[in-house]
């Protein structure tokens, strides 16, 4: 018998279906912090996770009885063999797991998207070190500083290491050998200034590796460092008066105050920290990473996290930060997060933050933006590649938010509209794909509700268009979407159950006042983000409802004004009012007209009759 088996409805089966294999290793678990991994009938790992008690953790699989997400459910269905290592603490069994992941990639754990796009600024390990640009990153024992979020940005430091500490850019092999031998001769960069010559022995490797040291500092984002020694460097050399050389420092000492001035975005009290955020669309999440070092962004990197089984965005991010710093090898004590994570296997001296106000919140919320705009680029990217991708990627987000069981691929909207009653009208659209379907709108006039009834109202209309579709045969939306709060959404909802259609078609109402939308039974409604384009799309469907609605009733009104000011004049016919209209324009220029310019249109006789019915 299969591990992990499910019924119709989706309930696990419980502990005395599991395989007898399965239920002896659950068995002999032990009550102690490590890492177990999932495996499949063929050996396969499927999935390996950290616990602070295996036992009562691995359990939860298989006992639980209703899992939230359909991807848990089928990990669980393949589970045919465990496997487990303790570990001293749960600390420990972090690391161990992180290890794990990056070295078999399980197929159901979280994965960071590995983009090697991004510039990097490496330090060479040679004898007198290059310093330079790259996008590959090689483990040959060199220093990556990085990744930098635009080539601009690369630069603009990298000029700065440079013309404060001029090192060479050339390719030559200075081996001590080389350089006594006399195999090289000074090159343009020596004699512009750039290079102090280390090829011909002008400078020595002690004094290269200073520059170095001072370079390594800056790459950091010490530049309260540097500077220190840049003035201590200054006051040395003025006291001994050789003054072109402080003069020199001087310079470098200023360069730097106006680098930092122009690449600090918080208070420089602000140092050594690391800036998390996460935002998540219905297939992947991106998980951004900040560094900041003295009140300056020395690294911006957002990484693209394939959700195996529908983890939730606490769950990606308390995945994704050890991984990251462990990626860009990060020694940071304080990490700033949008919201409380669960990572107590995280080292004690690292403290985690949620900022609420001043500079440290401003730099969770700049995180934020940068997650969110490399989500949309990605997007874009998708979209170009494949249109159709992107829509059901809105309706993907749009199921998810709304709790729906399928593809909401068609929507239909209402909306009445009216005035103290008069002229009540209400109308329907429908969205098909995420789009307008215009020719399968629909207009209603109220003809059962007396006086300015909106709840009566929407009842009656609700049930004529389904009790239409019925009969006619044709295909029920996924998803009703009523403009109204819960009063609104109550009688359209009896209207489904007149029609037994209650629970064969997702409803929800929205309030336009704050855009709170409303379940059926639930009187707690949910608050969907502002930014998330699944409330823009109901934002879309409800304005298109509004729009279509309104203009039927002013259509309806205007009817009914002509109607009362010119059919009820004797002799005035409808061809005979397309006449006048035609001519005048309006009601209010026949009105006003004097009997020589209505016999212009009409004879004497209808003419008379105008001017005694106005005045």
């Amino acid at each position: 018998m299969e591990a992990g088996r499910y019924g119709e409805d989706g309930r696990n089966l419980g502990w005395m279906e599991k395989s007898p294999h399965i239920q002896r290793l659950l068995e002999r678990l032990p009550n102690a912090p490590g890492v177990y991994q999932h495996h499949d009938a063929d050996g396969r790992l499927l999935y390996v996770g950290k616990a602070k008690d295996l036992k009562k953790r691995v359990a939860s699989y298989f006992n639980k009885q209703q899992h939230d997400h359909g991807k848990t459910r089928l990990l669980v269905s393949k589970i045919a063999d465990i496997k487990w290592l303790v570990t001293p603490t749960e600390a420990d069994a972090l690391l161990l797991e992180n290890s794990l992941i990056k070295e078999h990639k399980p197929l159901y754990n979280i994965q960071l998207k590995d983009d090697k796009t991004y510039p990097f600024l490496v330090i060479k390990k040679e004898r007198f070190p290059r310093v330079f640009p790259t996008r590959k990153v090689i483990q040959d024992g060199s220093e990556y500083f990085g990744p930098y979020p635009s080539v601009k940005t690369m630069h603009t430091v990298l000029d700065l290491c440079r013309k404060l500490y001029p090192i060479r850019t050339c390719r030559l092999p200075l081996t001590e050998a080389n350089i006594q031998g006399g195999k090289f001769r000074e090159c343009l960069e020596y004699h512009i200034g750039n290079c102090l010559a280390p090829c011909v022995g002008k400078q020595t490797e002690s004094s290269y590796a200073d520059s170095i040291v001072a370079i390594r500092a800056i790459l950091k984002g010490n530049l309260l460092e540097v500077m220190t020694l840049l003035e201590e460097a200054m006051a040395e050399a003025a006291a001994e008066f050789r003054f072109e050389e402080a003069a020199k420092y001087k310079t470098r000492l200023e360069a730097v105050k106006r680098f930092q001035a122009k690449n600090t975005v918080v208070h420089p009290t602000i140092h050594n920290v690391d800036v998390f955020s996460v935002v998540s669309d219905s297939r992947a999440a991106y998980v951004n990473f900040l560094k900041v070092m003295n009140g300056s962004i020395v690294q911006g990197h957002t990484s693209e996290v394939k959700r195996r089984l529908g983890e939730s965005d606490e769950m990606v991010l308390a995945a994704a930060i050890p991984l990251i710093r462990d990626k860009f090898n990060s020694d940071s004590t304080w990490v700033y997060t949008p919201f409380a994570v669960d990572l107590n296997g995280m080292p004690e001296h690292i403290t985690f933050h949620v900022p609420q106000r001043g500079d440290k919140k401003r730099l969770v919320e700049l995180s934020e933006r940068n997650a969110t705009y490399a989500m949309r680029d990605r997007q874009k990217q998708l979209e170009q590649i494949d249109p159709e991708q992107a829509v059901t990627r809105l309706l993907e987000t749009a199921a998810a938010d709304l709790r729906l069981t399928e593809l909401p691929r068609h929507i239909e909207c209402f909306d009445n509209s009216n005035i103290q009653g008069t002229h009540p009208a209400s109308a329907c659209v429908v969205f098909r794909d995420g789009k307008p379907a215009k020719a399968d709108y629909r207009k209603f006039n109220i003809k059962t509700v007396e006086g300015p009834d909106d709840f009566a109202s929407m009842k009656e209309v609700v049930y004529r268009r389904y009790k239409r579709l019925q009969e006619s045969g044709e295909g029920l939306p996924q998803l009703i979407v009523i403009d109204g709060g819960k009063g609104q959404l109550s009688h359209a909802l009896e209207a489904l159950e007149d029609l037994g259609l209650r629970g064969q078609i997702a409803i929800i109402g929205i309030a336009k006042r704050l855009e709170e939308i409303f379940f059926p039974g639930d009187s707690i409604p949910l608050y969907i983000d502002k930014r998330s384009s699944t409330l823009k799309l109901i934002q879309q469907l409800r304005n298109e409802a509004h729009r279509f609605s309104l203009a039927h009733h002013r259509k309806r009104r205007s009817k009914a004004a002509l109607k009362s000011e010119l059919d009820d004049i004797q002799g005035v016919g409808p061809t005979t009012r397309r006449a006048l209209l035609g001519h005048f324009k309006t009601v209010t220029a026949i009105r006003q007209a004097s009997e020589k310019e209505l016999l212009v249109v009409v004879n004497k006789r209808v003419a008379q009759a105008i001017l005694t019915h106005f005045r």
